[in-house]
């Protein structure tokens, strides 16, 4: 089943897909016009999500976001509840201080978040989900507003659940969490022209050693972990899913010297950027 609202003013695309056997997402390809996050729901019993060709474990009842730019499928997608919206539907950048998940559940590092869902908070979710099905089916005046609320009342949940597991929570205050979430936002944003810790950190109006000294109280990887580990994500899609050359590569992605990027790309792959091409093998880090 899969059911749809369009908001006809800005072209905001709601959908909410329940046991579609063919779901998944290929952003280099078929999918490219569709910017859609998405939030899914393994309903069923374990199995393989492929995200950029790396597979994960995806436990039952366990919430996964995912990004706009992530290519995905399922091993068995009709066990999924997905909910998929554009930013003409619900901007979370411009709606960050209602549900806080900028940076953490969507636009993090380059760690997927699995977040795991009690009997008690399947209940509720559940119930929300049964709320979602009732106004997608009331075709009246107030049904985007309705659909945008729920959507929002759903982040707010996944985001605090989410929170809730990241580590030691009560050692980081807000305003400290937040910087690690407008960092990695930066990150995002930015990573293609910035390479250094040093630019994060002026745009932040802190210095490298206290963005350092606040990701290590966090158990989070350094500053300049995350960022050579997005460059290195984007890397990977690029080489596995499209025909640009190292070289092109090597320029997208904020380069000056093939030679350098080739050294980087292996120094964290293992991999020439050719021989990764060629052997169709995308290598995540610790898996």
């Amino acid at each position: 089943m899969k059911l749809s609202a369009t908001e006809q003013s800005t072209g905001g695309d709601l959908l909410l897909l329940i046991n579609e056997k063919h779901f998944d997402r290929m952003f280099f390809t078929h999918d490219r016009q569709h910017k859609y996050l998405t939030i899914a729901w393994n309903r069923g019993e374990k199995q393989i999500v492929t995200i950029d060709e790396v597979d994960y474990d995806f436990l039952p009842n366990t919430i996964l976001p995912l990004m706009v730019n992530q290519s995905f499928r399922f091993e068995r997608p009709e066990d999924i509840v997905a909910w998929q919206f554009n930013r003409d539907f619900y901007c979370i950048v411009d709606h960050d201080e209602e549900v806080s998940c900028v940076g953490f559940l969507f636009y993090g590092s380059s760690d997927q978040v699995f977040v795991t869902l009690d009997e008690a908070m399947q209940f509720k979710l559940q119930r929300l989900l049964d709320i979602f099905i009732e106004e997608f089916e009331t075709a009246d005046n107030i049904q985007i507003d309705m659909l945008r609320m729920l959507l929002k009342r759903l982040i707010i949940i996944v985001t605090r659940l989410a929170k809730a597991h990241s580590g030691p929570r009560e050692v980081l205050a807000d305003e400290k969490f937040g910087t690690i979430r407008k960092f990695n936002l930066l990150v995002e944003n930015n990573y293609r022209e910035h390479h250094t810790v040093a630019y994060y950190a002026q745009q932040l109006n802190k210095s490298p050693k206290t963005l350092s000294n606040l990701f290590a109280l966090y158990n989070h990887k350094a500053p300049l972990q995350v960022i050579q580990e997005r460059l290195i994500i984007e890397a990977k899609r690029l080489l596995y899913y499209t025909d640009k050359s190292a070289k092109e590569i090597t320029y997208e992605l904020g380069f000056d010297d093939a030679a350098y990027f080739s050294n980087f790309f292996k120094k964290h792959t293992s991999f020439s950027p050719t021989d990764f091409r060629n052997n169709k093998v995308l290598v995540a880090e610790g898996k």
